[in-house]
């Protein structure tokens, strides 16, 4: 009998160099060498940043809003029906594949997924966010999710991290101080007490490991951001003092040699302001003219290089489309968003995977333990799955690749933001004694599908129909 090695179950080596307290300042990346990018003075530096600059507030909503914009629902997994409308409710979220209309709970004094998922986003701008778990428990014992509460980056004042890189907890800064954006506050010196990391959920963006500060999704835009900002000044400068003439006053000879005639004209052309009503009156011999700029103007070199760095902020999330704005066509736009609506998928993904974990997974075993299965956290990929017309059911269902059922309309209801169907309008079963289903005008192309073996249940026992009305519109029965 062939000798089976043995399973390590220990760790020998170390993620964290500074366990414990020190671990705050191992937050700090020892390669950054701009002291503004130093956590915590980063979060002032992120914060800056998009209030500061429109690129980079677009770019931040361009990579945000796709994400808050997709269809979020509950896909049940295996997971019994108890736990999957439970976890369903405590989000406000849609079962996938579910038929029955079911009411919108209340906003208020609940949970809700959409704000939550605005306030997660901030971890691409910051690099990481912070959540807090608040149970409510209901007279049946059931808890649920009451609020996932915010611990925004301003307040954390340092990082407990454990050998292994897990998160053992953080602390906040006490309530009503102001934090040192240099330094860290250690929780020997008192203050607020240590949230425990079994407590939180935390977001963290491009995290290396063991640091949980993360890496914001707008840090490469940090060097063209400050030069677009010197060069912006320069601009402004520029425009005051090229923008507007400078009058310019010519005595005659016998008056220059007048220094007090000279000191008179030369007030005269510091005092001179444009009007409706504005001009000067000049002796015989005298001229004034207002000097324009002659030759070359910055203007042009200074725009030109705000323009450089707008576009080099613009790639650094793949959005090269924003790019296009001074002209392109749609291929070429179609061609720059592939890598930007895969890199969406894979943030998305990443904060559903966070997600599942630390919420759906942790109601699930608040209220039924470890063993039991869960449902899943679940979106609707950005970019694609919308190409699921009418026709292409049509030629799918012809070609006998796809059979029409309720689980694939009440798909397609929930991608197309549709209703749910009444129960009480349905057709009559035609094989079950009922009216038969009213055919399809002239016009109105229809394909017949042989049901399924989902369709053989005493609820579903009736053959397919898949229409496609003159205006384009789906029948599937």
């Amino acid at each position: 009998m062939a000798t089976r090695k043995a399973a390590p179950v220990a760790e020998m080596g170390y993620v964290q160099a500074f366990p414990g307290m020190l671990a705050a300042f191992s937050q700090w990346d020892w390669f950054e060498e701009n002291p503004e990018l130093l956590w915590p003075a980063s979060v002032r530096t992120f914060t800056r940043m998009p209030r500061e600059d429109s690129r980079l507030a677009s770019l931040l909503r361009a990579v945000g809003l796709p994400i808050r914009r997709t269809e979020w629902s509950i896909d049940p997994n295996g997971a019994r029906d108890e736990i999957v409308e439970h976890v369903a409710g405590d989000l406000g979220l849609p079962i996938r594949g579910d038929e029955q209309s079911r009411p919108k709970p209340p906003l208020r004094d609940r949970f809700s997924w959409s704000q939550h998922l605005q306030w997660a986003l901030k971890f691409q701008q910051f690099g990481h966010s912070v959540f807090e778990r608040i149970y409510q428990v209901d007279d049946a014992g059931r808890a649920h999710l009451a609020r996932m509460s915010p611990r925004p980056s301003s307040t954390i004042a340092f990082w407990d991290v454990a050998l292994n890189g897990d998160l053992s907890g953080l602390q906040q800064w006490p309530a009503g101080t102001l934090g040192w954006t240099g330094g860290v506050f250690p929780a020997s010196l008192g203050g607020t007490k240590m949230i425990p990391g079994n407590r939180l959920l935390v977001y963290v963006h491009d995290q290396d490991p063991g640091v949980w500060v993360g890496n914001s999704i707008i840090r490469p835009a940090y060097g063209n951001w400050r030069y677009k900002v010197e060069l912006q000044r320069i601009e402004v400068i520029a425009a005051r003092r090229h923008g507007v003439g400078t009058p310019k006053i010519k005595v005659s000879e016998e008056e220059s040699e007048d220094q007090d005639r000279l000191d008179f004209y030369g007030q005269i052309a510091r005092d001179w302001r444009s009007g409706s009503d504005s001009g000067v009156a000049l002796p015989f011999g005298t001229d004034a003219e207002i000097m324009g700029v002659t030759g070359t103007l910055p203007g042009d070199l200074i725009r030109r290089g705000i323009e450089w760095h707008d576009k080099q902020m613009g790639i650094v999330c793949l959005a090269h489309f924003l790019n296009l704005d001074s002209g392109g066509s749609y291929a070429l736009a179609s061609v720059l968003t592939d890598p930007f609506v895969d890199a969406e998928n894979a943030e998305a993904q990443m904060i559903r995977d966070a997600a599942q974990a630390g919420i759906v997974e942790d109601i699930v075993q608040v209220n039924w333990g470890r063993d039991e299965q869960p449902p899943m956290l679940a979106f609707e990929e950005i970019g694609s799955r919308q190409e699921a017309t009418a026709a292409a059911l049509q030629l799918l269902v012809t070609a006998g690749l796809l059979t029409p059922d309720r689980r694939l309309e009440a798909f397609e209801r929930q991608t197309l933001g549709l209703p749910a169907p009444d129960p009480d309008s349905r057709e009559p079963d035609p094989d079950a004694g009922g009216a038969p289903a009213q055919p399809a005008q002239p016009g109105q192309p229809s394909v017949e599908a042989a049901p399924s073996a989902a369709q053989d249940g005493p609820t579903n026992r009736r053959r397919s129909r898949l229409t496609i009305q003159p205006d384009g519109a789906l029948t599937l029965w």
